[in-house]
């Protein structure tokens, strides 16, 4: 069985920029030559469109895969309701099945490279059978950090980083997403991560940078070595 490259990307937080992130990964492997996937297992705040509740993360991940996938092959888990996963699942009696989200995963990894998108931050609870956390271990595949340049970041990212590498898991780069346009020290801020987390920047994400237009910021080569 063919077994292509992954990569799941989390964050310090919800709304901290993982789809930006995802979006120009899947750009620039389709730039590189490497056809690749997106995957969202569990996205929450969806609307009914077709007969499928659709999220708006999920609708950039289908329109930048490089291959014809239904909406529901690339996001298994979709929810009405903006709000934690596992509190989602259980207002409509369901459970989140990691099984379910391996078994899309595999599917996909068949046909192409897969970019795997978490839902809020690393250690969010999807529900009886763990958090995020717990279905990166499922996985196993390299992880992408994704950090919110704020006020807090420093904790927030190390803390992330902490827990990824307490599961034995690989971080192979981060991101720094600069939410903030005034931030107070941000390149300070910016050089005392680069210093304090062994992986590789991967990009900086200008602030406000359009979602769709975003991959010329970031480094590829790390990713494919």
């Amino acid at each position: 069985m063919n077994v292509n490259p992954a990569w799941f990307i989390t964050g310090t937080d919800t709304g901290i920029g993982k789809t930006t992130v995802a979006v120009a990964l899947l750009d620039a492997l389709k730039q590189h030559g490497t056809t690749a996937v997106g995957l969202k297992p569990v996205a929450s705040g969806c609307l009914w469109e077709e007969g499928v509740w659709v999220n708006e993360d999920v609708r950039l991940l289908h329109a930048h895969s490089h291959l014809p996938l239904t909406i529901t092959e690339i996001n298994p888990y979709a929810f009405e309701v903006a709000m934690a996963p596992h509190l989602a699942a259980a207002a409509l009696g369901e459970v989140i099945a990691f099984a379910k989200i391996k078994t899309a995963f595999e599917s996909l990894r068949t046909r192409a490279a897969v970019v795997i998108e978490g839902a809020g931050g690393f250690l969010v609870p999807l529900g009886p059978e763990g958090s995020v956390a717990d279905c990166c271990s499922l996985l196993q595949v390299p992880i992408i950090l994704v950090v919110g340049m704020r006020l807090g970041c420093l904790n927030h990212a190390l803390l992330t980083v902490e827990a990824i590498q307490n599961r034995s898991l690989t971080l192979m780069g981060w991101v720094a997403n600069r939410m903030d346009p005034h931030m107070t020290a941000f390149e300070e801020n910016l050089a005392t991560l680069k210093d304090a987390i062994a992986a590789p920047c991967l990009g900086v994400v200008p602030y406000g940078a359009p979602t769709t237009e975003s991959r010329t910021w970031l480094n590829l080569e790390p990713l494919l070595k």
